[in-house]
């Protein structure tokens, strides 16, 4: 069980990402502190951190609560998305070694894995893992930041507005990403970012939704 305020981060990032913490949820810090064990200190240092990451607002006088964004966020968190990553592709593309395409051809074995178990939230995560990993292998660590950020918001997201419940990231876009990389094609990479991203907008039904929520005390028990 984690214990210190990183540990608990992580794992509060985890339960979002596999949307077993949805959007609009409260996170009570008496409740985190029972279900993790710590007191309201290193509670209060957790949620911080996840503030500072896009995933939770922090209200005066009301509690911290899963952020839930606005059909407006949704769009300019993809739009934003459009903006970096292909260009990052091309570049990952350039500098793409045996090593960082056996770490993507990894993930997406996971992913694999993952929906194959009937877990399709930790799918979702394994598939924005994949774009950080691209733009850690382009080397450009201030953009890797950013689209960091960018993928936890869309994880959040795509739990309010995805259209196909059961659907990730399509596996054969990520499959051709990785052979673009292989072949140092800058410009196929760039050009196959760019429709998979637009491919993933077109999934969104951006209309206002209401999710069903778990209890945080069930959410968080794995």
């Amino acid at each position: 069980m984690p214990q210190t305020a990183d540990e608990i981060a992580a794992h509060l990032t985890e339960a979002v990402h596999e949307h077993r913490v949805l959007p609009g949820m409260k996170l009570s810090e008496d409740e985190v502190g029972e279900i993790y064990g710590v007191g309201r200190t290193v509670v209060r240092q957790a949620l911080r951190h996840l503030a500072h990451d896009g995933l939770l607002r922090i209200e005066r006088n009301r509690g911290a609560f899963v952020a839930k964004p606005t059909v407006k966020e949704a769009r300019e968190v993809f739009e934003a998305r459009a903006l970096l990553e292909p260009s990052i592709a091309r570049a990952a593309a350039e500098r793409a070694t045996p090593a960082g395409i056996a770490t993507l051809e990894s993930h997406i074995r996971e992913e694999h894995v993952a929906l194959a178990a009937g877990e399709p939230g930790r799918a979702l995560k394994l598939s924005g893992h994949f774009h950080v990993e691209i733009a850690r292998i382009a080397d450009q660590a201030t953009i890797e930041g950013f689209i960091r950020q960018l993928v936890s918001r869309s994880s959040l997201v795509i739990a309010l507005y995805w259209r196909r419940r059961n659907a990730m990231c399509e596996s054969h876009a990520h499959h051709a990403l990785v052979d673009a990389l292989r072949r140092h094609d800058g410009q196929a990479a760039e050009d196959l970012m760019k429709g998979h991203l637009l491919d993933l907008l077109s999934q969104l039904d951006l209309r206002d939704h209401s999710a069903e929520l778990l209890s945080l005390r069930e959410a968080l028990a794995r």
